[in-house]
């Protein structure tokens, strides 16, 4: 069977579908059904595309015309290309493993079905983004992911910390669509088409690249490095780059399987596959200039930062998902750094590795919770590794695959591929040691969360959840394993899959001795990681009351971190304060000014009506009156001759008979 891109539009449509399924029938039979039965059709369609990608790579579109208007032509279309193919898959299976999940795990939710219509729309919203091969679509469906995001971030709207965790990652991440869709129209001006291939004539094809090439902003900017950074912009808002990350660890405040499919296979890796998709965007440079373009420049620093700004907050954080949140903006930064310094298979390799263990991660963690009676405190659990056996392995597994544990766990060979590109990278060497950084600190606050929850004195009471919560669990444990190995430099398929034309399938064909001396460095600091954190921790998960060893070590250095190193208060009293100064002055003027400016245009408007009232009551209406007047006194002047008496009447003929006569008279005597 063969899927081609004309047909990829039944994929996010059948999840739309069971979105409106769920809202038009709202029982929780048909909710479940339907929204599980659409993922899993979605996905059958997906591995059929993936294997048409296999079969026959490179660029297939079907375009159409949207709109027309004058001379112009707005068109959509799909686009079917290896990026469409492993993404569809991956967004797909992931998902569907959440939605079984959500049913156990929201069995008990008054809501249910209500959330199962918005889970849906999620999803549809995504893989449109996927299939979109017109940056317009792309970003119609970018805002219906950015509304559901909205929706079920805060669907347990009567908490108030949700409502403002979904206010607060909506308006971020608009601020970013702002200059995405500001980099959308320039495009389009410069470009003339939205469409990304078009038989030459599309907007990441040489024709249009080259164009943007060759015109410059007034700051000597290349035009198309200047729409790629605008659009970069939107990315990193939807994935949390540093300085919009304030979102993301508060999105955590909705129910787990939302946690899991925003923080793993949807919403935040949109803006990672943003990226990939308009790579040659990114990447075109001038003739002769540096050996890279200024966007991936921006982009690898961006993610750096974020990569290890993200891991030193996580360290001191106590809430379970919370932890997990700062992890996922920390490897969204791993992303961005790949792409930027590697290119789309390294970082979109790391994307599909991070999206199984990090919603087995979250997963996990909701299994934690559900069995420990909603307890999401790390410092008040403990001991569950007895108790709950299957989501303690399923929870080491991602913690390894995490924490980049060698040669066995997926997350391992992803990450030394973007490490070894960064090493590699011609700017500088610091995005290396900063990636090395977050690497040991991931390990350290990952080892840290499993010794306070799974180790130590058992500080709740907890149970084993049913198989709805424990099988998806495996599966993606066996995911976290078995990925890897498809992107290892011994047998690079991936690679050669994404980028055919950068590699080959041969066995080894990636070895080297630098790659092997690197993957041992990245083993000592991430197992060495693992020993300290254990040391470390593990005395202190043994108390009846855990005392963090850090705050007791570094109070100062542990507060800052804890308090997420005060952006949100920095955020707070500049920002935002200055907003709010900026609306009481607004509002200030409005009292004063703009009212003054009404109640001055009230009177004189009032002057006007009453000008026109005396106009109309002294000139229009006495010269009518005065007419009238006139008439009235020549229709009482010829009343006389209308008395009604006969003999007035008679006379009156025979006078006027005796008039005519004379006249008859005379005029007969002249002729």
């Amino acid at each position: 069977m063969n899927l081609g891109a004309e047909y990829l539009w039944l994929i996010p449509v059948l999840p739309l579908l069971a979105s409106l399924i769920s809202l038009l029938i709202p029982s929780r039979a048909a909710a479940s059904f339907s929204a599980i039965g659409a993922m899993l059709l979605s996905l059958l369609l997906s591995l059929v595309a993936f294997a048409e990608t296999v079969s026959h790579p490179g660029h297939h579109v079907f375009n159409f015309s949207w709109l027309t208007f004058g001379a112009s032509r707005l068109s959509f279309g799909f686009l079917l290309d290896p990026l469409t193919g492993c993404m569809l898959v991956m967004v797909t299976f992931v998902g569907l493993l959440i939605f079984i999940y959500s049913t156990g795990y929201m069995a008990a939710d008054p809501n249910y079905a209500k959330f199962f219509c918005f889970m849906s729309l999620f999803a549809a919203g995504m893989l449109g983004v996927i299939v979109a091969n017109s940056l317009l679509l792309l970003f119609i469906a970018w805002e219906i992911v950015g509304l559901a995001s909205y929706l079920l971030i805060g669907f347990w709207f009567f908490k108030p910390s949700a409502a403002l965790a979904a206010r607060k990652a909506f308006i971020t991440t608009r601020i970013g669509d702002v200059a995405f869709f500001i980099g959308v129209i320039w495009l389009q001006s410069c470009a003339g088409t939205l469409l990304f291939y078009d038989n030459g004539r599309g907007c990441l094809e040489p024709a249009a690249t080259s164009k943007m090439l060759a015109d410059l902003t007034f700051v000597g900017l290349p035009v198309i490095s200047a729409i790629a950074l605008l659009i970069f912009c939107g990315a990193a808002g939807k994935s949390g780059q540093v300085p919009f990350h304030v979102w993301l660890p508060d999105a955590m405040e909705g129910p787990t399987p939302v946690s899991a499919l925003i923080h793993a296979a949807t919403m935040v890796a949109a803006g990672v596959f943003l990226v990939a998709r308009v790579y040659p965007l990114m990447e075109a440079t001038p003739a002769g200039s540096a050996p890279q373009s200024i966007p991936l420049i921006v982009i690898t620093w961006v993610g750096a930062i974020t990569a290890l700004f993200a891991a030193l907050i996580a360290v001191a954080q106590n809430d379970i998902k919370r932890i997990l949140a700062y992890s996922t903006v920390s490897q969204l930064g791993y992303m961005m750094m790949g792409l930027g310094v590697g290119g789309i298979f390294v970082g979109i390799f790391h994307l599909i590795t991070h999206a199984f263990f990090k919603a087995l991660l979250f997963l996990g963690a909701g299994s934690v919770i559900h069995g420990a009676h909603e307890e999401q405190d790390i410092t008040r659990l403990g001991g569950l590794k007895k108790t709950m056996p299957v989501t303690f392995f399923a929870y080491a597994v991602g913690m390894m695959a995490l924490s980049g544990v060698p040669l066995l766990f997926s997350g391992f060979w992803s990450k030394d591929e973007i490490l070894h590109s960064a090493l590699n990278w011609p700017v500088s060497k610091l995005p290396f040691i900063l990636g090395l950084l977050g690497a040991f600190l991931t390990a350290f606050y990952m080892t840290r969360q499993v010794v306070y929850v799974f180790y130590g004195v058992e500080r709740s009471k907890a149970h084993e959840n049913k198989s709805v919560f424990t099988v998806p669990l495996m599966i993606l444990a066996g995911c976290s394993i078995l990925l890897g190995f498809i992107g290892t430099p011994f047998w690079p398929w991936f690679a050669h899959y994404l980028e055919p034309t950068t590699s080959n399938t041969e066995f080894a064909s990636g070895f080297s001795w630098e790659w092997i001396a690197l993957a041992c460095l990245s083993a000592v600091v991430v197992l060495g990681s693992i020993l300290i954190a254990w040391n470390f921790y593990l005395p202190s998960a043994r108390e009846e009351i855990i005392r963090d060893p850090l705050q007791r070590k570094a109070p100062g250095l542990f507060t800052a971190l804890a308090h997420r190193l005060y952006i949100d208060e920095l955020y707070e009293g500049s920002i935002i304060e200055w907003t709010r100064q900026a609306a009481r002055v607004i509002a200030r003027c409005e009292e004063t000014l703009f009212d003054a400016i009404g109640r001055i245009t009230a009177l004189i408007t009032l002057g006007f009506g009453w000008a026109s009232r005396l106009f109309d009551r002294f000139v229009i209406d006495f010269g009518f009156d005065q007419t009238c007047r006139g008439l009235v006194k020549g229709a009482e002047a010829g009343t006389w001759t209308q008395s009604g008496t006969i003999q007035v009447y008679l006379r009156n003929i025979a006078v006027t008979l005796a008039i005519l006569i004379v006249l008859l008279a005379w005029g007969c005597k002249g002729t």
